[in-house]
C-alpha cells in the first residue's frame, strides 16, 4: 500500500453511495453481565477504543438495539461497559454474547492519507500496464505482517493481492478502482516460468 494510502481498521455509510460499505461495523462482543448494576464485560476488537466514550451509540445484536454508552473502564484483559437504558444485571443479561456495533455514517473521518478497510470492499481491482480487470475486492483478511485483499474475479479462483507498497499501486474511491502491480506467481492460472 503506497505511505499515502494506508488503511485503517475499522471502528469498524449508510449515507454512502457505495452499496458494498456495510451499514455497520463490529466493535467488539458483550460476554456476560458483571455484578447486580447492569455492567456486562466487554471485548473491544476497534483499533479506535479512545472513541467509546460515555453517550456514544452502539448497536447491540443483529437486531442492533441502539444503546448509549453510560460508562466504560477496563477490567482483566477485557473492559466493563454499562448502558443508559439498563440499570439491572437482568436487564442487560439478554445482550449475553452478542457483537456490538457501529453505523459506519457515525465514523469520524480520516486524514486524507488513510482509507477505513470497509471503503475497500467492493473495489474493482485492475492490473497496471495493460488495464485488465482482476476482479472486486470481496474480503480483508488481516495478518500480523500485511492485510491480504481477497479478489474475486469473473471466472476462475479468487485471487490474494497482499497490501504491501510494491503491489498497491494506487487506490481511487471515486472510481471504485485499485490499481495494482502483481508479482509473479499471484494469479494462480499464470503458467509457470521454468
Amino acid at each position: 500500500m503506497s505511505k499515502n494510502q494506508g488503511t485503517r481498521s475499522a471502528f469498524h455509510n449508510s449515507g454512502s453511495s457505495n452499496p458494498d460499505e456495510p451499514e455497520f461495523l463490529a466493535v467488539g462482543r458483550l460476554r456476560k453481565p458483571h455484578g447486580l448494576r447492569g455492567e456486562m464485560l466487554m471485548a473491544i476488537w476497534t483499533d479506535f477504543p479512545e472513541r467509546l466514550q460515555p453517550g456514544v451509540r452502539l448497536f447491540v445484536g443483529e437486531s442492533h438495539q441502539p444503546v448509549h454508552i453510560k460508562n466504560l473502564r477496563s477490567h482483566n484483559q477485557d473492559s466493563l461497559v454499562s448502558f443508559d437504558e439498563y440499570d439491572h444485571r437482568e436487564d442487560v443479561g439478554q445482550f449475553r454474547n452478542q457483537v456490538v456495533y457501529v453505523r459506519t455514517a457515525d465514523l469520524p473521518p480520516l486524514p486524507d492519507d488513510e482509507l477505513y478497510l470497509h471503503q475497500l470492499l467492493g473495489l474493482s481491482v485492475i492490473r497496471d500496464g495493460d488495464n485488465a480487470k482482476l476482479g472486486v475486492v470481496v474480503e480483508i483478511l488481516e495478518t500480523g505482517a500485511n492485510n491480504v485483499f481477497i479478489v474475486r474475479p469473473e471466472f476462475g479462483h479468487p485471487i490474494l493481492i497482499p497490501d504491501i507498497d510494491s503491489v498497491i499501486l494506487k487506490i481511487d474511491l471515486e472510481a471504485r478502482e485499485m490499481r495494482v502491480h502483481l508479482l509473479p506467481g499471484l494469479l494462480t492460472d499464470e503458467p509457470k516460468s521454468t
